[in-house]
């Protein structure tokens, strides 16, 4: 057995030492509409219906859609109830395994720019990074691991399709664009692996950096000269990029109807607030996840209404955490992108692009959502980060033989507590009691939440204790 197949059985097993307990939840939360209550999911339910309606079986076209696609998701469901209908059990070990085979592609993909040693430490990370437990552990967040998976197979196709700077397998670059059609139809996201591949394009496989791209287009902004010969190839692959980007979003138009989502203020209440309240506020969000990945201590199942409090000025000091926030994006991004190419600036180039552009649909930017934080949609962009972490630990264990033991024990140190934590909060998603007190311990400005509680205390009989949430909920 070589070296990579010792690497991925141990990722393999370490997946399922993570999430084993996860395999005795019921169906909590989001899980209830999705599944329970969604007719998409019966059999005498004709399967063309998943095409027309969105993921919580409603019809796409009506106004109280959320909008949101994802047939091929829904599809497994469907699945999943034809062989055991709403047993929970078979929900959750198909959610495992498919965090297991991400795991698996994402080594794949790491071993492109990291050694397999730097490759297997961020596989590591990335499967028992407690961030996942929300996609993993909650059953409609296979939406996020079922789209991961067609994520990464339209990457690394289409890095097979332009082997050779100079020449495209177009063959490769179809079944590139077929697997982002497909990612997309398990999760909207799915479509930012485009901006990813592009990035590989220009930076990546051309080598090109800020400097060259100006000193490369002077010529022929002025009308003189001409480009390099290598450019048309390049070129044709872009515009193949666009062009797919262009169809699946005016195809994702048409199935919505033209019309976006309608949500309320207290799904997201910055976004019906004023200049410069909205801005600040969906700044800081930014912080906010980005804190999530670095330090996943006070996880919550439900942000809404005023989980986060809105920045009501400039003087609000968690501006500063914006700012640190965006500094510290700024500067990797400088430091990448003004050196030469080099195995260190591919690798800081490649883990930005996973953070920033799976990220981009939640962000708020382009049209506002209807969530302030959800945990779940972390997933895709914390195989960037894990890819930079990765990177910096192998660095450090590479440059001195003395320092390589302490990095072990950290390394050995960080896994076993992601690893408890991520098991911990597996039981935070037993029951629909549970998971909204386990919210509560993080955030007790939430109505909502003491609202949950009440009613899961109320399903078992307990009015008494249910009033005192009902109380806490309009209090």
């Amino acid at each position: 057995m070589s070296l990579s197949h010792v690497y991925c059985t141990i990722i393999l097993i370490t997946c399922m030492l993570a999430y084993y307990n996860s395999l005795n939840c019921q169906l909590v939360f989001d899980d209830v509409s999705a599944i329970r209550d969604n007719r998409d999911l019966r059999p005498q339910t004709p399967i063309k219906n998943l095409f027309f309606n969105d993921f919580w079986g409603t019809s796409m076209h009506k106004e109280q859609s959320h909008k949101s696609y994802r047939p091929f998701c829904v599809l497994t469901f469907r699945f999943n109830y034809l062989l055991h209908g709403l047993e929970p059990m078979g929900y959750h070990l198909v959610n495992v395994i498919l965090h297991g085979i991400v795991c698996i592609l994402y080594f794949r993909l790491c071993t492109m720019f990291l050694p397999e040693l730097g490759s297997f430490v961020a596989s590591m990370l990335f499967a028992v990074h407690p961030i996942h437990t929300e996609a993993v552990t909650g059953v409609v967040g296979r939406a996020e691991s079922l789209s991961s998976i067609f994520f990464i197979l339209a990457f690394t196709t289409y890095v097979k399709a332009t082997k050779k700077r100079s020449k495209t397998d177009w063959k490769l670059m179809l079944v590139c664009s077929l697997l982002v059609a497909v990612a997309m139809l398990c999760k909207e996201q799915g479509i930012t692996v485009l901006g990813v591949c592009a990035v590989y394009e220009i930076f990546i496989l051309q080598k090109l950096r800020v400097k060259d791209l100006i000193l490369l287009l002077q010529p022929a902004l002025r009308g003189k000269g001409s480009l390099p010969s290598w450019i048309s190839p390049v070129s044709q692959r872009m515009l193949a990029l666009i062009a797919t980007v262009i169809v699946l979003f005016f195809g994702r138009l048409i199935v919505m109807g033209s019309q976006l989502p309608v949500f309320t203020r207290f799904d997201n209440p910055a976004s019906v607030a004023e200049f410069p309240v909205r801005h600040l506020t969906y700044n800081y969000l930014i912080a906010m996840n980005s804190w999530l990945l670095l330090f996943p201590c006070d996880l919550c199942c439900d942000w809404t209404m005023n989980t986060v409090p809105l920045i009501e000025g400039w003087g609000d000091p968690r501006n500063f955490a914006t700012i640190s926030t965006f500094a510290v994006l700024f500067l990797l991004a400088k430091a990448a992108l003004s050196r030469g190419s080099d195995r260190h600036s591919n690798i800081v180039i490649m883990g930005l692009s996973l953070m920033v552009f799976p990220f981009l649909p939640a962000s708020n930017l382009f049209f506002p959502v209807g969530f302030v934080i959800a945990e779940r949609i972390l997933y895709i962009p914390s195989m960037g980060f894990c890819l930079i972490v990765a990177y910096g630990w192998t660095r450090i264990y590479s440059s001195n033989k003395e320092r390589r033991k302490w990095c072990w024990l950290f390394l050995a140190g960080l896994l076993f507590l992601h690893g408890a934590k991520t098991h911990v909060r597996n039981n935070d998603w037993e029951s629909e009691y549970s998971i909204f007190m386990a919210g509560l311990r993080v955030n007790q400005r939430n109505a909502k939440l003491y609202n949950n509680v009440g009613h899961a205390l109320e399903s078992q009989g307990k009015y008494k204790d249910a009033l005192f949430y009902f109380q806490k909920a309009v209090g």
